[in-house]
Parts: structure tokens; sequence; C-alpha cells
């Protein structure tokens, strides 16, 4: 109850984009899990250009929207997923007129075992799916990947 009362006590524009962003990781988590990657990518691209030029009439600091979507992430079934949220992230921003870049890596874990992590980075700085080791991850750089706008 605690948490809703915030969340009206919040100026309208915050609530508005913590609903957006809300639901936009939804869609993207329920898309990772029911199409290709590709068809996803494709919905995603069709979500940013239809959305672009009305966002930039109201920019928003992208401190507000790596807020938005580390709060709508804690309250997501399944919890926090690192592609769900670069993309939400990515998607959000390149709404807002910035110009982040996502980052796939993998690695192999202690035990041999296969780990792959997302991140998303603007301006040089890691902005959501910071880990103190990401170093350790090998960035893909597959045909597929490369020169890929999500």
């Amino acid at each position: 109850m605690k948490q809703l009362y915030r969340f009206f006590r919040l100026p309208s524009g915050d609530r508005q984009l913590l609903i957006k962003t809300f639901i936009l990781l939804s869609l993207i988590r329920l898309g990772l899990w029911l199409l290709p990657f590709q068809r996803l990518r494709q919905f995603l691209d069709l979500i940013r250009q239809g959305n672009r030029q009305a966002s930039q009439i109201q920019p928003t600091d992208p401190d507000k929207i790596i807020t938005a979507v580390n709060i709508s992430s804690r309250y997501m079934p399944g919890g926090e997923k690192c592609l769900a949220r670069a993309l939400t992230t990515q998607t959000l921003m390149f709404w807002h007129g910035y110009s982040p870049q996502l980052h796939l890596g993998v690695t192999k874990g202690e035990q041999g075992e296969f780990e792959a992590h997302a991140w998303v980075e603007h301006q040089g700085q890691v902005v959501i799916g910071y880990l103190a080791d990401l170093s350790r991850f090998t960035p893909l750089y597959y045909p597929f990947w490369k020169g890929v706008r999500l």
C-alpha cells in the first residue's frame, strides 16, 4: 500500500513514464518468450519509429528512464531479466532522442556453464546492466548482430 501511495504522489509525467515503462517491459518480456529475436527486433523498430517524433517534444532525463526501468523490473513476475531491461532502456532512451548502444556478451562460468549478459551504454557509460566483472563477458559480433540497431 505504501508503494501505491508513493506512486500517486509522483508528478504526472513521472507516473506516465513509469506506466509506459512497465507496459513496454511486459511486452518485451512476452516477446522474448513468444517470438524469434528477429521478429521482436522488427516489432521494436516499428514502436521506435512511431514514437520518436512525439517523445522528442518532451525530453526526459536519462536518469529518470533508468529509474523507471529499475522500478518496473522489481514488480515484474519472474524477476529481473537483463535482456528485457536492456531492450526496454534502449527503446525508451531512443524515444527521448538519445543514442544508446545495446551490448550482448557471453562467458563461461566457474563450472564451465554458458552465461550471457545484456547491458546498455550511453556516452561511454553503462546505464543499465552494470556488473563489477562486466569485462569477463566477450561481446557478440556475429554477422546477424553486427550493425543491427535494436
